[in-house]
Parts: C-alpha cells; sequence; structure tokens
C-alpha cells in the first residue's frame, strides 16, 4: 500500500456529503424500516468501495476497512451536528426526525461533533498508519477507549432516558459501534510497542452538599434524557477503579500493562467531557438543566481538569514509559 491509500479513504469520506443530500430528497414519507435498509446498503456500499480502491494491493491489516467506512460515517455525524445547529439544511431532516430523533439532544449534538472530528482525525491517521505498514497503537488504543465509552453512554441514556419510547429500527445502527471497537482492541493490543527500551455519583444523593452542587453547579445531571446520569455510573465503574490500579501502577515500577489502560481511560475521558461540558452549556438542553451562568466558571474549571489530567498522564506515558518497564534480572554468573 502507498501514502495514496489514505488519500483514497479521505475522499470516500467526503462522498457522505451528496449521499445523505441525496437521501433525504428521495427518501420523503420512508418509514423507519425503509430508512435502515437503506442506511445498511449505503455501509455495504462503502466497505466494498474501500476494497475495491485498494483491490491491486490491499492491507494487511482488515481493520483498514472499519476505520473507511466510519470515517464515512463520521463525516455524515458532522453533518448531523451542522444541521442540528442550522448551519446548514437538507441533509439530514428526515434521518433525524424518523431515525434517530435522540440526536437532537445537547448530548447527541456533542457526541456528533467529537466523531465527526477527533473521531474522525484519528481514523485517517489509522488509515495512513496502516498505508505506510506502521504501528498505530498508542492512537488505536486511545480511540477505542473513546468510542466505546461515547456508545455505552449513549446507547444506555437512549435506552433508560426520556427517548426510550421512540427507539426504532435504526437504533440497530448503533450495534457496530459496539461490537467492531471491542474487535479492534485485540487487533491494537497485539501490536508491538512503539518504544520498547527503556466519587460520588450524583443520583439523588441525600447529602446536603450534593443536593446544592447539583442544583447550583450541574443541573444537568438530573436531565431526564438520562445521558449525564449514566456518564456518572459509567464514571464509576470505569473511572473509580482505573483510579485505584493507577494509583499501584504510578508506585511500583515495572507495572507494563499501565500505559495501555491510561490510554484507554484518557480516550474514553476525553470524549465523556467534551460531550458532557458542551451538553451541559448547550442550547438544545432544556434551560432548567443547563448550567447556570454565574457558575459556568467553576463548572468548567473542575470538569475541565477531570477530562484535562488523564490526557496529562497518557502523554507522561506515552512519552517517558521506562518507569513502567519489568525489569530484567542479571544472568546469575557462576
Amino acid at each position: 500500500m502507498t501514502a495514496s491509500s489514505a488519500t483514497r479513504v479521505f475522499v470516500l469520506s467526503l462522498v457522505s456529503i451528496p449521499v445523505t443530500y441525496l437521501f433525504n430528497f428521495l427518501s420523503t414519507n420512508s418509514s423507519p424500516y425503509t430508512i435502515l435498509i437503506i442506511a445498511l446498503l449505503v455501509l455495504i456500499s462503502i466497505a466494498i468501495m474501500a476494497f475495491l480502491l485498494v483491490k491491486k494491493k490491499p492491507p494487511k491489516d482488515p481493520l483498514f476497512y472499519v476505520y473507511a467506512v466510519f470515517a464515512f460515517t463520521g463525516v455524515v455525524n458532522l453533518i448531523v451536528g451542522l444541521e442540528q445547529d442550522g448551519l446548514i439544511d437538507g441533509f439530514m431532516t428526515l434521518y433525524l426526525k424518523e431515525g434517530e430523533p435522540y440526536l437532537s439532544t445537547g448530548h447527541g449534538h456533542m457526541i456528533c461533533y467529537w466523531d465527526g472530528s477527533a473521531h474522525y482525525l484519528m481514523y485517517l491517521l489509522m488509515v495512513a498508519a496502516i498505508a505506510w505498514e506502521q504501528s498505530y497503537r498508542t492512537i488505536g488504543l486511545y480511540w477505542v477507549g473513546s468510542i466505546l465509552m461515547s456508545t455505552i453512554v449513549f446507547l444506555s441514556g437512549n435506552l433508560v432516558g426520556k427517548y426510550g419510547t421512540k427507539l426504532g429500527p435504526v437504533s440497530l445502527l448503533i450495534i457496530p459501534y459496539l461490537v467492531l471497537p471491542m474487535w479492534a482492541v485485540r487487533q491494537i493490543y497485539n501490536q508491538p510497542l512503539e518504544n520498547e527500551s527503556a466519587h460520588k455519583v450524583a443520583l439523588d444523593c441525600p447529602i446536603k452538599i450534593c443536593r446544592q452542587y447539583l442544583r447550583l453547579q450541574e443541573p444537568y445531571l438530573r436531565d431526564p434524557a438520562a445521558y449525564p446520569k449514566i456518564q456518572m455510573l459509567v464514571y464509576m465503574f470505569y473511572s473509580v477503579p482505573f483510579c485505584i490500579v493507577t494509583l499501584h501502577g504510578l508506585l511500583v515500577p515495572g507495572c507494563s500493562w499501565l500505559p495501555d489502560l491510561v490510554l484507554l481511560h484518557a480516550g474514553g475521558l476525553a470524549q465523556a467531557q467534551f460531550s458532557h461540558i458542551g451538553a451541559s452549556l448547550h442550547s438544545r438542553t432544556p434551560y432548567t438543566y443547563r448550567v447556570p451562568e454565574e457558575a459556568q466558571l467553576v463548572f468548567l474549571i473542575i470538569n475541565g481538569l477531570y477530562g484535562i489530567l488523564p490526557q496529562l498522564l497518557a502523554y507522561r506515558c506515552v512519552n517517558n514509559p521506562e518507569f513502567f518497564l519489568k525489569r530484567k534480572e542479571d544472568p546469575k554468573t557462576k
């Protein structure tokens, strides 16, 4: 493969612009099942096109095709976000109305923007790495943490939130975002290391200080859309255990598993805090659940630090891995 393969994937992802416009124009009065079938056919067609683009010299890594299709859907999600904010029109109107109306929430907006920017950049970088036959282990683990965090919170919020009654057949399109990253993490983890050298959960807590924080700082945590509550639960089961094992890994030299875990956590936290902060302030979130103007500075500092610190730890682990390498015992001399 050559670098042109990555360029072809980039161009292929831009095909989503005319495809979404044409889909919206031709699918008037279509049923949710029709929308699902058309969407599946489009995704299959993109996978086939990606295969044909590199048929003469196919990639050794099958994840190339996964990233090619996800890059296409990343641009689609960016289009969703832009249309919902009124910056463009006529691309995804029908899909949002009949397919996935929960994307109209503040949280839905933010995950669309994250997928269409951060994830999209990761897809292009990973495709380029595959084209050059280089390892992308670091960014790959970061992406897995981010995409799984996004999918788990989004799926759970859709099921238990106020949009639970509006789930339809199109909701099945989220399954690849859950299954494929789980398969990908094994492929990515088995790649060689690039450098082999050297909380309390806010679920209507009766404690006074928690109630005051919910009322004055983050009323968004009570949004009936349920995404913020699910996010806090994921933090409890995802971040709290991570912090515990991280303390051990930072105190005891030779914990070679920690850098990989840190990358997964940093990717997840970056996506989660981007969506949480953005949705807390977004106009699509009902006014009573938005962060009050007088509390925005404190809110941004607290949540900003919570999102930034894992990135700094990941940077430390990736750029100075010697502390985490297992020490090789000197051979015994007779």
